[in-house]
């Protein structure tokens, strides 16, 4: 479940080149860097009156950024995407083509495949998100532990060191999470799996799962109010 393919479509993205040699998908997270820096180079294009706009930043045709918003880069965004007020894209971020990024969105060492959206008040660190891949307002996807070490994975039973002291998560094609749910570091959600919203999720989701948040509200009386 681990491997690129198992997660990603690698036809959704122009950029299946950083997955090469990457035995487990979190691999590309280190080569995001070296990968985006040639390509991240400003051609003349349109102005995005009101935006902050970074100068090692690859904008594609079609796609809008709004006033607020503001791209720092090093940043590669396709086409036909729409970067919203108030997002915030930090350095080694690549966006797929018809993207959403969207307000109060913090982005930092991330690949989003094509179609995916991030639309609302959320934070994606050291990240990847397939195809269509999509998360409610207020999804977090932490990526450092407050403990020291690296992140792990659960692999054949036993704890799994990446290697990586800051990572995300890794969300499959079609994957849904629900809102306001938290991602602890190393979160795998495999394809078309579904997060109910409130969820706190920490290990791996197989495909086309559910994790639902079964926890009910106490109902209790109130008492009238003193006049």
């Amino acid at each position: 479940m681990f491997k690129p393919a198992d997660l990603f479509d690698l036809s959704q993205t122009e950029h299946a080149a950083i997955f090469d040699g990457c035995e487990f998908a979190w691999e590309a997270l280190q080569k995001i860097a070296d990968y985006v820096k040639p390509r991240a180079k400003q051609v003349p294009a349109k102005r995005f009156p009101g935006a902050s706009i970074g100068r090692d930043v690859f904008i594609g045709e079609g796609t809008i950024v709004e006033p607020g918003a503001m791209i720092k880069g090093p940043a590669v965004i396709g086409k036909n995407c729409q970067i919203r007020h108030n997002a915030y894209i930090r350095e080694n971020v690549i966006v797929g083509d018809d993207c959403v990024v969207g307000n109060s969105c913090e982005l930092k060492n991330v690949l989003l495949f094509n179609s995916c959206q991030v639309p609302h008040f959320n934070y994606l660190g050291d990240s990847i998100l397939g195809h269509k891949a999509h998360v409610g307002a207020g999804v977090i996807a932490s990526n450092l532990k407050s403990l020291p070490g690296n992140v792990t994975v659960e692999k054949d039973g036993v704890p799994f060191d990446t290697g990586l002291r800051k990572f995300g998560a890794l969300i499959g094609d079609d994957a849904e999470v629900g809102c306001n749910s938290v991602l602890n570091p190393g979160s795998i959600i495999g394809r078309g799996a579904v997060i109910y919203p409130s969820v706190n999720w920490r290990g791996v989701l197989p495909a086309n799962s559910i994790a639902k948040n079964k926890t009910q509200p106490e109902v209790v009386g109130r008492r009238p109010r003193q006049s």
